[in-house]
């Protein structure tokens, strides 16, 4: 069994403040030994996190250019700065909202890894691509986009599932669905990697994982932890999904 990764992405959420009375009492807590833990914070917050050793630092997204005139866009040396280790890329928020293309995604994805980080690529379809059958098609175009001429890749490979529909919406896939969607994509990995590459990659599920159902999620073959949303804002909710997540590879 792959060693969980649990990565709480707080989105536009907490202020430096919160950040650290957050940290103050998540320092506190003893966390599995067999797991990885790391907070994707807004970028005013991760000069917070770059002074706690409890978790690993990331950020909710990068621009791949060093410097020049990107109003309101973070380079790698400024993330590195702040002791960045993982950076998720092609959000589905990012996607939608601010129209990401595939193109654009695979950029930084490939730009986040030659600067040394772990990008975290995310890949999801929405309620309609769902019921019209089209889902495992998708996600597997957004695999395409980056890693079908891919030249180099990472140490470290991490893809978050995230159906849409269940982002924030309180529905969560069940985890068989959860399962076969994984199942696939890694198989989709081994095509386009290798197949030890792709063993080796950790894939998390991003949509409205919780306290209640980590355990039964974990359980699933080619589930290997965790995008947390709304779940890892408060430290004894995200602990208790933790431990839950984490009770099969103790």
């Amino acid at each position: 069994m792959k060693r969980p990764l649990f990565v709480a992405n707080w989105k536009m959420n907490k202020t430096m403040a919160e950040t650290q009375a957050f940290m103050d009492e998540f320092a506190s807590y003893q966390l599995p030994e067999t797991t990885d833990v790391a907070i994707c914070a807004p970028f005013i917050d991760l000069a917070v996190l770059a002074n706690q050793k409890v978790v690993a630092t990331g950020a909710q997204d990068i621009y791949p250019a060093e410097a020049g005139a990107y109003t309101g866009e973070i380079s790698a040396s400024m993330l590195a700065e702040c002791g960045v280790k993982y950076v998720i890329v092609g959000h589905s928020e990012r996607r939608t909202l601010l129209h990401e293309t595939d193109a654009f995604v695979a950029e930084k994805y490939h730009y986040a890894a030659g600067a040394g980080f772990v990008p975290i690529l995310c890949v999801g379809e929405s309620l309609a691509q769902r019921e019209a059958g089209e889902a495992e098609a998708w996600c597997k175009s957004q695999l395409d986009a980056v890693f079908a001429d891919a030249q180099a890749l990472p140490d470290e490979i991490v893809v978050a599932y995230e159906p849409i529909w269940a982002i924030g919406t309180g529905k969560t896939a069940t985890a068989a669905d959860a399962q076969e969607m994984l199942a696939a994509l890694r198989a989709h990995l081994a095509a386009l990697i290798g197949e030890e590459k792709a063993q080796a990659a950790r894939l998390l599920y991003g949509g409205s994982m919780k306290a209640d159902n980590a355990r039964a999620l974990m359980a699933e073959a080619d589930v290997d932890g965790g995008l947390i949303g709304g779940a890892s804002l408060k430290p004894d909710s995200f602990l208790a999904l933790i431990n839950e997540g984490s009770a099969l590879s103790v």
